[in-house]
């Protein structure tokens, strides 16, 4: 889809200009970039491994735990080698004692099927223990720079918000929500992209505090952002 479209939700007749929101979007990441350790890395395997920690978890919380881990397992076949007792001694700071096993059974699949390097393919991905759709397009999204469109409750509450749409808990599994994160994605620099929509969640457009509209980059074409702005004055 051309960047410089105009994206529409009928049912609300709001319109932004993709090439706008996205030029909008990607200077503000660049200015606000949380610099984490598992983005400054494309190595598949470390980026699998931190989408499992992140997993119901705060990134603060998983940095110190991914840290240490990445450097006693530095890669599948060391991993391999681990035993489940290692792994619970490695994670158990994280809670979620069900992370141990599925890290298990995803790297025994990993090594016995595709000889210990992380599939890429989607479907192939999808097909090992535990991964998501979330985690499989975040794995190939963030490794190999694809526009893999990332859809969870921060992703969607800032679409929801901008095109004025009623967000659920069970908005990320939506069609109309997924079609319009698909549809916003920079095809040119996808990874960068997403970094700033998870920023810009975590930032700005908060869930359990009041939206920061007046510092957020995208509030000229925020359905829910102006009608607030128009409320207050």
């Amino acid at each position: 889809m051309p960047t410089g479209s105009r994206l529409k939700v009928e049912a609300n007749e709001h319109a932004i200009n993709k090439g706008h929101f996205v030029k909008l979007l990607l200077t503000w990441g660049q200015q606000n970039f949380r610099e984490f350790p598992w983005r400054l890395t494309t190595d598949p395997y470390k980026i699998l491994i931190s989408e499992v920690m992140l997993h119901r978890t705060q990134a603060v919380q998983v940095v110190p735990v991914y840290e240490n881990f990445v450097n006693q397992y530095p890669d599948i076949l060391s991993l391999k080698e681990a035993s489940k007792e290692e792994l619970h001694t490695a994670l158990f700071s994280l809670g979620l004692r069900w992370r141990i096993d599925l890290i298990y059974g995803m790297i025994v699949e990993i090594v016995g099927k595709w000889g210990g390097s992380v599939p890429l393919e989607r479907d192939d991905l999808l097909a090992l223990p535990g991964v998501s759709d979330y985690i499989a397009n975040a794995v190939r999204c963030f490794s190999q720079n694809l526009p893999e469109p990332l859809a969870d409750t921060n992703t969607v509450r800032i679409v929801g918000r901008l095109f004025g749409l009623e967000v659920k808990d069970s908005s990320r599994r939506n069609k109309r929500f997924r079609r319009l994160l698909e549809l916003l994605i920079d095809h040119k620099q996808p990874r960068a992209y997403n970094y700033a929509l998870l920023d810009l969640a975590d930032k700005v457009c908060m869930k359990k505090r009041p939206p920061d509209c007046l510092h957020c980059p995208l509030l000229e074409m925020c359905r829910t952002g102006l009608t607030a702005m128009i409320r207050e004055s």
